[in-house]
């Protein structure tokens, strides 16, 4: 029988694999438009994909927040608004990065968030065992190795990333918080559709959007939507219900390994021996926290 913490482990792994595989899609995704009317169409698709489900529990009256107190539903409300916000401001800066920097670096920085969310947990009173110290440690290593080939320095786009990432780490504490506060459809559905109409917002002020070169990228626009949004966001935060966000960030990182895999098979790039020790550190990493690292 497949216990409550194996299930969550497996939605996290599933939706590490989704985002990793994904940077094929978002940097092929930009050959065809701009990275606002990119982001823009793939959230309205992953709302559309996530409404059948939202209805159904309408109409079966399922209750959308678990609070009795008017002010407690007020926090929560303002709570889920927060994470499209911050949402938003992270998938912006990581496309927007994405086309100044290399692939390398663009995953060590984004992947930084695997480190910030302890650190910035402890100044909100979430504290992690050595276990997630350890497992954060591995993990950052692994992932300079896996990622970071050549001379490290920052370029423009890098900074972008750096950026992403903070916004990243408070994305994952919000989540968090509010998951098992509120029904994970609801909460995706208001997150999804705030950062979707801020995108389109600013693709139709800034880019010039043409329906003709969106069909023509409807291969990478679906996988980042249907997937990528729909799908792995949606399990984060119902994997986010029981799980530490230390621990969640540890194995969410391992969507730059996937990445690397998604390079090997769909872009034909090849693995070194420095990119497979990196592999095997942030697998260790994961390994490690599995021993104690969902306790506080």
């Amino acid at each position: 029988m497949i216990t409550a913490k194996v299930k969550a482990d497996l939605i996290l792994l599933l939706a590490a694999a989704i985002w990793g595989f994904a940077f094929v899609a978002q940097r092929v995704g930009m050959d065809y438009v701009g990275p606002f009317t990119y982001n823009g169409v793939r959230f309205s698709l992953g709302v559309l994909v996530l409404l059948p489900f939202f209805y159904k529990r309408l109409i079966k009256g399922k209750p959308m927040l678990f609070t009795g107190s008017p002010a407690g539903r007020r926090k929560i409300i303002m709570g889920s608004l927060l994470t499209g916000l911050f949402l938003f401001t992270g998938v912006a800066l990581q496309q927007l990065g994405l086309q100044k920097t290399t692939a390398g670096k663009a995953g060590f920085l984004t992947e930084l968030y695997v480190a910030f969310v302890p650190v910035i947990g402890l100044f909100l009173g979430q504290k992690s065992n050595w276990y997630i110290w350890a497992g954060v440690l591995l993990s950052m290593i692994g992932l300079y190795f896996l990622s970071v080939t050549k001379g490290f320095s920052l370029a423009p786009g890098d900074s972008l990333l750096l950026m992403c990432s903070f916004v990243f780490t408070f994305h994952v504490l919000i989540i968090g918080w509010l998951s098992p506060q509120m029904d994970s459809i609801l909460l995706a559905v208001i997150q999804f559709s705030i950062t979707a109409f801020i995108n389109l917002c600013v693709a139709f002020s800034v880019e010039i959007i043409s329906m003709a070169k969106i069909l023509e990228a409807w291969l990478p626009i679906c996988y980042g939507g249907i997937l990528s949004v729909g799908l792995a966001y949606t399990l984060q935060i119902i994997a986010q219900k029981t799980a530490h966000p230390a621990y969640v960030s540890i194995i969410l990182g391992l969507e730059a390994v996937f990445a690397v895999i998604g390079g090997m098979l769909l872009l034909g790039e090849t693995l070194s021996l420095r990119m497979f020790a990196g592999c095997l550190l942030m697998l260790s990493g994961t390994v490690v926290v599995q021993l104690k690292g969902k306790s506080t």
